[in-house]
């Protein structure tokens, strides 16, 4: 199924304690961009999650925004730095002895002294939290799957019918280049009678004088391989597989056919069709940047 490179997903696996909120967003790019950006205290995660984001975008720039809230409270804790309490101690017992002050200080007073009581965050081990993560990635990964299916199928029948189109506009090329050719011949007959009067024109010298001509108008080789560009471009849509780039491949192909007919038309209607042959390929084109 053909897919956009733009989607959006989202997704919140949530239990009594935890809340782990996952976003996907992406847009167009010539080749896959992953970008990440998850708590601190999960960094060891990011390879799991890289990997479990490549069987949903394998073209675009795709960014993952992961949030955590932890309602328990459970990774907050008192802590206690002996260490500078016993300094604190120490300089007021040598106040003490140097100044011969008496009175020493209270429990009281010594825990509201700055760092000997803090609140410090409880270190998580990132693996006990890598199921619920998982799962909110891949709750949001489904999601933007299924955005960009919707697109890409909105793309798919879009492309299908500027396709049609454009088979109606080879159709005239077909059947007006021969017509163009004849003209030419009567042009060439008219124009030589009012020359030459009475005198004939030489058969060999018009017939030579045709096959140049028709040499220079003639699109036929440019018509099949265009009808076979757009059989080829109608499959690959039907593909269960990232096309974009093969897409484009075959556009720039048909535009090349397109720009050789123009280059040829030598009549007015022909050259009217051939450039909106090359604006529909163009609108084509456009729309395939879109598609992974």
């Amino acid at each position: 199924m053909i897919k956009s490179m733009t989607g959006y997903g989202h997704f919140e696996e949530i239990t009594e304690e935890f809340r782990v909120a996952v976003e996907i967003k992406s847009v167009n790019h010539r080749y896959v961009d992953l970008g990440i950006k998850l708590p601190r205290k999960f960094n060891s995660l990011e390879g799991r999650i890289r990997e479990r984001m490549k069987k949903y975008a394998s073209r675009g720039k795709v960014d993952v925004y992961i949030n955590f809230d932890n309602y328990s409270d459970s990774d907050v804790r008192v802590q206690y730095n002996e260490r500078i309490a016993s300094d604190y101690i120490n300089v007021i017992r040598k106040v003490q002895e140097s100044f011969g002050i008496g009175q020493g200080i209270s429990v009281d007073s010594l825990i509201r002294l700055p760092e000997v009581i803090s609140l410090g965050e409880e270190r998580l081990d990132a693996e006990d939290f890598w199921p619920l993560i998982e799962r909110a990635v891949e709750g949001a990964g489904e999601e933007f799957l299924k955005a960009r299916e919707t697109e890409g199928a909105a793309l798919q029948a879009d492309i299908m019918e500027k396709l049609s189109y454009i088979e109606n506009l080879v159709s005239f090329v077909e059947e007006r280049s021969p017509r163009i050719v004849e003209e030419y011949r009567e042009k060439i007959k008219s124009k030589a009678a009012e020359l030459l009067g009475d005198n004939q024109l030489d058969e060999n010298t018009l017939a030579t004088e045709i096959i140049i001509y028709a040499d220079k108008v003639c699109v036929d080789e440019e018509t099949v391989r265009l009808r076979s560009h757009i059989n080829n471009m109608k499959e690959t849509l039907l593909l269960e597989e990232p096309v974009g780039r093969k897409l484009d491949f075959i556009s720039q192909e048909m535009n090349r056919e397109a720009n050789t007919i123009l280059s040829k038309a030598n009549d007015k209607e022909l050259s009217r069709n051939a450039i909106d042959l090359k604006t529909e390929i163009e609108k084509i084109r456009e729309q395939i940047q879109n598609i992974e």
